[in-house]
């Protein structure tokens, strides 16, 4: 059967059926981490979006290259440098470290490709020289080195965010004494020797500098996708100036690069932007101290991606209790049905159409645990043969969403392989003292073993088919 899946695309401002460019296949870009400072909430929520809807379309048999790139050569990382007193690439690498914390705790998938900035110097210089040679960007007079994209002769530029030249603000990326038109962007930015390091130019045809912002994700997106692919994405925030920039500029170099382009709303903070700049941010490292790294999935994804999330710590943990109710059943059914397979589960169909309308996953979770009710009353009915299939595509959902606890990215998660046996053999020693203890009757002594598990963070319940012990977050 023919997949119709519909997404909003941002430059058409309307629902579209999506068609591949090429059959089976999808290539999606979207706007890496700038890494000038760790991953706040904000920054990966549109991670998780992008790994939902990747996970999605690879369950729908699409065969999918998904490439996030790393800037790491900027202005905001060369600021850092003199913040902080040390190398912009030191900063850079250990901010990058700190992303690919973040999609491995947050359970996302690794990009297909995670290409650097400073590795594509080539790429962009090429770019560059198309735009130059066909009247679309020039170098400026006043001897700086810097090159901007003449706004002027590209008639479409405003398009993605759907507005005029004449009602823009300045660009603010470079001083406006060598442009033309105070709009025009930099695509390359001349080394300025006394405010520079050194380690942060490269040769060019107009002298030794570095690329500007938007051009390095323009030159990516084409090195990895080619000059036409499917899905740009990215943070609403991006959609002007750097998506708008990244357009015109590719388009203008005969490139016709995305077909659709897909926004995740932003994560707000007491009705502001979540942003470094305005110092509100709040680092995944330190959130995933007071939630559990699945908790916060759930959280990042329950609302559609396209709506705001106002972050408040009471929203987080009302997230974090209906995430451990959906667990709840799935080990509650696992112990009676026994191992499963999430591959072997077929979603309903609320859920794929749920999915297929834009990515709708307050409607797909709606079916989850519609399917959860079910199982719950075939848990009280005892009925294992039917509890099984109801298990299995209850998981199959939550394999989609990233979000299966019995999956091995958050078995992993859980602690090393040793280090769990080891737990797992001294709860199991304490509980079947503790049934000892019941056995003959000294209901004190099995109290106290409890209660001694309890303090040490272990809650225990007992069912009919024996004690299940979790360890409290």
């Amino acid at each position: 059967m023919p997949v119709t899946l519909r997404l909003y695309d941002t430059a058409t401002r309307a629902i579209r059926d999506f068609e591949p460019r090429m059959p089976g296949q999808v290539g999606i870009y979207h706007c890496g981490l700038t890494v000038q400072g760790p991953p706040h909430v904000g920054h990966i929520r549109k991670e998780v979006t992008f790994d939902v809807l990747r996970r999605w379309l690879e369950h729908r048999g699409y065969d999918v290259t998904l490439v996030a790139n790393i800037t790491d050569i900027d202005d905001k990382v060369l600021a850092k440098e003199v913040e902080e007193g040390r190398p912009w690439w030191s900063i850079a690498y250990a901010n990058e470290r700190a992303l690919h914390r973040a999609y491995e705790v947050l359970g996302c998938l690794p990009p297909s490709y995670e290409p650097r900035a400073t590795g594509h110097i080539p790429e962009m210089l090429e770019l560059i020289g198309q735009l130059v040679t066909t009247g679309h960007a020039y170098a400026a007079a006043d001897g700086s080195g810097d090159v901007y994209f003449d706004v002027r002769s590209w008639p479409p530029y405003g398009e993605l965010s759907n507005q005029r030249v004449d009602d823009m603000e300045p660009a603010t990326d470079a001083d406006s004494r060598g442009k033309r038109d105070p709009r025009d962007f930099a695509l390359w930015k001349g080394f300025k020797k006394e405010a520079e390091p050194a380690t942060a130019a490269w040769p060019s045809p107009w002298g030794l500098g570095r690329p500007g912002w938007h051009l390095e994700c323009s030159a990516m997106a084409g090195k990895y996708l080619g000059d036409e692919f499917d899905i740009h994405g990215g943070g609403l925030d991006l959609r002007f100036p750097h998506h708008e920039n990244e357009l015109a500029q590719s388009r203008a170099a005969g490139r016709p690069f995305a077909r659709i382009w897909m926004h995740n709303a932003m994560v707000n903070l007491a009705g502001e932007k979540m942003s470094k700049s305005v110092g509100n941010s709040l680092l995944v490292s330190e959130v995933v101290k007071r939630v559990r790294p699945i908790e916060l999935r759930y959280y990042l994804l329950a609302p559609h991606y396209r709506s705001i999330i106002e972050f408040t710590e009471e929203s987080l943990s009302e997230a974090a209790t209906a995430l451990r109710r959906i667990e709840g059943y799935v080990v509650r059914a696992s112990e009676l049905g026994g191992a499963t397979d999430p591959g072997e589960g077929e979603v309903p169909p609320a859920f794929a159409d749920a999915m297929d309308d834009d990515l709708a996953t307050p409607a797909a979770l709606a079916s989850l645990q519609g399917v959860i009710r079910d199982g719950n009353k075939l848990l009280a009915d005892g009925s294992s043969e039917a509890l099984r299939a109801n298990l299995c595509s209850a998981r199959a959902m939550l394999a989609i969403l990233g979000l299966d606890p019995l999956g091995a990215t958050w078995r992993q998660h859980s602690g090393s392989a040793a280090s769990t046996d080891v737990v797992d053999a001294l709860v199991s020693a304490l509980l079947q003292q503790r049934q000892d203890a019941r056995d003959r009757r000294d209901f004190g002594a099995a109290d106290a073993i409890r209660d001694q598990l309890s303090d040490a963070g272990v809650d225990v319940e007992d069912t009919s088919h024996g004690p299940r012990w979790t360890v409290r977050t």
